[in-house]
């Protein structure tokens, strides 16, 4: 019996013998590269088996190949921690005892530390967290750009700038795939509202898109080397962004020259002709056919399944076009199910939640500190006011919801943190009891009328040393959450009011504003201090607390413009969002009229002041920007250009500082922004410490995409460098001149 069994395997493997060292198949040959692996495997396999692989075998899953040897190959959403396990073929939890996580602060926090080197360690530390899990691909990050503060994902995203997304988004991927993890970078293309996503065909312009929309992309492929990305829903240029010709087989493979498959959004696929020329690797999906009802276990029924093989045995198409998905899927096999020296993986370990705890810490924001109002002193008697202190934001908002080990409340943290904290609803918003199979913490539930609310924290406030009213946003529909977008810029369910009357009988407010987005401030003269708190993760309650009484010096800075009115953002001034429905099409054509004037580009060019600066962020101790010294006068097309800036911390504290490096075009045959970020460092000084900060750029920060040409082009000419700590903390500039 054992002998009719070798036979078997050594037939399956292509043996003819004894196996010997170098009678391994070439596929399975280790001393082999990738490539030769590949096309051997490739060689290896059926029609049936190749169609398997390009496309889903459950919600989560699609096939490896059992015949060969090849795992089955599982994907999970993130982008801030391990979602639970869902059934086979239902969105329906599993139920399972081992899939909590812990959750990493969502991707505007991460951004708000301008410090890459947070983005490592999320990578890495989100990558053991998969292993553990049998993850093969994480869904994440996102970079979608921050282009108007009503899109309900944007703190899934990095924020409004170019730069500041690619310099984040690489080493989160570098982190993760160093783990043998795949990252899958997402959405592309220019999904930057959600109310309309299925509809919407976005009209930009060739400049735009390349100027604003596809930089961080393009980091992520040609620097990150990321191995796998995510179309989206949205169409450009009227064709499905899953199977766009442009986006995927010019620009993504051909341009850019990426390896890595291209795996649709879930149902973001809608019909097989366009999936086989354009670009698609792996098909997955919500139900059988995208988004259409279907039956269940279908997947045979999928645009890239059963239609498919169909087609190639008519004759429609060759494999030539199928043997290249497949190249791809096997390509991602070898970097992860097939990867021999993937670590052990962990599983809410001490080390992830100190990494979600540093990563929250540094990302908080102190937008407003008036009269030196934080920290707050341990023995003083707190007065905890709002939903948001006891609601977990960890669940809900869409795809990236998790069910969490634990998550440290804000007034948790408070109280472990203070010796006096007294607590007082203030308002009811959301007080939904789960989502998605998970349950929040404790009730929420309170059916007493607002002004009754309201007149309870006014009282409590008289007597309270310092209120600090936690109000915000949460992941509910129509505020930060997948699927929708915000109705209005204003805070919800009341708050203003609460606000403004805790202010008028307490010197001491401090206000902590829970969200992914920027939201109007009306009160804000009447308010000391206020701190952006983001979504969190696991150990939002305790990094709130550690800032809040300064045992952690505040050092995030925005990654996205604050506007003081919805009409103060270019998409809105123009009124091109939500854009126009046409009957005739079914169809809602979104024209990005601003252009390459998003955020802070935007608002210099109308020369309007927002509510708080790109980049804008204070700090417990104050620093000094000394004079910057240029390593030249100019720059040729080859070289770089350098500035070195002495930083100080002039004042009592541990603190860091980020130095952020502008770049203004003098003169071009082109309309340029005012001023576009191409360079920033973050730097930790001890009291009275001095250190060099070097700020290196190159052709490329000098560069404007010229349509004309469809190539990125830098005219000779002036330049100035523009050196600050924001977008209107501009501190010094030089002059530089790039030769002919």
């Amino acid at each position: 019996m054992k002998s009719k069994i070798f036979v078997f395997v050594m037939a399956a493997l292509g043996w003819t013998s004894a196996p010997k060292a170098q009678s391994i198949p070439v596929y399975l040959d280790e001393t082999k590269s990738v490539e030769e692996r590949v096309e051997d495997a490739l060689s290896r396999m059926t029609l049936d088996e190749k169609i398997a692989v390009i496309h889903a075998q459950s919600k989560f899953s699609s096939p490896g190949v059992k015949r060969l040897g090849f795992p089955d190959f599982w994907t999970d959403d993130g982008p801030h921690g391990v979602r639970p396990d869902v059934l086979w073929d239902e969105w329906v939890q599993a139920g399972q005892t081992n899939d909590s996580c812990v959750a990493f602060p969502a991707l505007t926090c991460l951004a708000a530390t301008w410090n890459p080197q947070m983005s490592r360690l999320y990578g890495e530390s989100l990558a053991e967290e998969a292993l553990y899990r049998g993850k093969n691909m994480i869904l994440g990050p996102g970079v979608n750009i921050y282009r108007t503060p009503l899109n309900g994902r944007n703190f899934e995203y990095m924020g409004e700038d170019p730069f500041l997304a690619s310099r984040m988004v690489v080493p989160y991927i570098q982190g993760m795939q160093s783990k043998g993890v795949a990252a899958c970078v997402k959405h592309y293309a220019l999904n930057n509202d959600e109310e309309n996503r299925f509809h919407v065909n976005v009209a930009v312009s060739d400049r735009a898109l390349h100027e604003i929309y596809l930089p961080a992309f393009k980091a992520a492929v040609q620097e990150g080397k990321v191995w796998g990305l995510m179309g989206s829903y949205n169409r450009y240029k009227k064709q499905h962004c899953c199977h766009n010709a442009v986006l995927l087989n010019k620009i993504l493979k051909g341009d850019w020259q990426y390896d890595g498959v291209v795996v649709s959004d879930w149902g973001g696929t809608h019909n097989t002709d366009e999936a086989v020329t354009n670009g698609l690797d792996m098909e997955f999906g919500s139900w059988t056919d995208g988004l259409r009802d279907g039956s269940s276990n279908a997947y045979h029924m999928y645009f890239l399944a059963d239609a498919y093989k169909q087609a190639i045995l008519e004759g429609k198409y060759t494999t030539k076009e199928l043997d290249d998905k497949v190249r791809r899927v096997l390509r991602l096999f070898y970097r992860t199910t097939m990867n021999r020296q993937k670590p052990v993986g962990f599983l809410c370990s001490e080390s992830h939640y100190e990494a979600a705890l540093r990563i929250a810490e540094e990302g908080i924001v102190l937008l407003k500190n008036d009269r030196n109002t934080l920290p707050i002193p341990a023995d003083a008697k707190i007065l905890v006011v709002g939903e948001n202190a006891i609601k977990m934001m960890t669940v809900g908002g869409g795809s990236s919801s998790l069910k969490v080990q634990r998550e440290i409340l804000p007034l948790d943290g408070m109280r472990d943190r203070f010796q006096h904290v007294d607590y007082v609803r203030g308002y009811v918003g959301d007080t939904i009891q789960s989502y998605n199979g998970v349950t929040m913490g404790r009730s929420l539930y309170d059916l007493r009328p607002q002004a009754e609310l309201i007149a309870e924290a006014v009282e409590k406030a008289k007597a309270a040393d310092y209120v600090v009213i936690f109000g915000g946003l949460n992941k509910a529909d129509y505020q930060d959450c997948e699927g929708h977008d915000r109705k209005d810029y204003a805070l919800p369910y009341g708050q203003d009011a609460l606000i403004e009357a805790i202010a008028k009988v307490n010197p001491h407010v401090v206000y902590v504003n829970i969200s992914g987005n920027g939201v109007e401030m009306p009160w804000l003269k009447e308010v000391p201090a206020v701190v952006q708190g983001w979504f969190i993760g696991s150990e939002s309650g305790e990094a709130l607390a550690r800032v809040l009484s300064g045992d952690v010096n505040p050092s995030g800075r925005l990654p996205f413009t604050w506007y003081q009115q919805l009409n103060d953002c270019g998409a809105h001034a123009l009124k091109t969002y939500p854009g126009e429905w046409s009957e005739e099409e079914h169809l809602l054509t979104e024209e990005y009229k601003e252009g390459i004037y998003v955020g802070y580009r935007w608002t210099d060019k109308q020369k309007i002041k927002p509510l708080f600066a790109f980049g804008h962020g204070l700090s417990y101790t104050s620093f000094n920007i000394g004079k910057a010294v240029a390593s030249a006068n100019e720059i040729t097309r080859d070289g770089q250009w350098s500035v070195v800036v002495p930083v100080t911390n002039t004042g009592r504290t541990a603190g860091a500082e980020v130095v952020q490096l502008y770049i203004h075009d003098k003169k071009c045959s082109v309309d340029r922004p005012v001023k576009e970020l191409k360079a920033f460092q973050k730097v930790f000084l001890q009291p009275g410490e001095t250190r060099e900060v070097t700020l290196t750029i190159g052709i490329d920060a000098l560069s404007y995409y010229d349509e004309a040409t469809q190539s990125w082009k830098a005219e000779a000419g002036d330049f100035n460098a523009l050196i600050g700590t924001a977008a209107d903390q501009i501190a010094q500039q030089l002059t530089f001149k790039l030769k002919d």
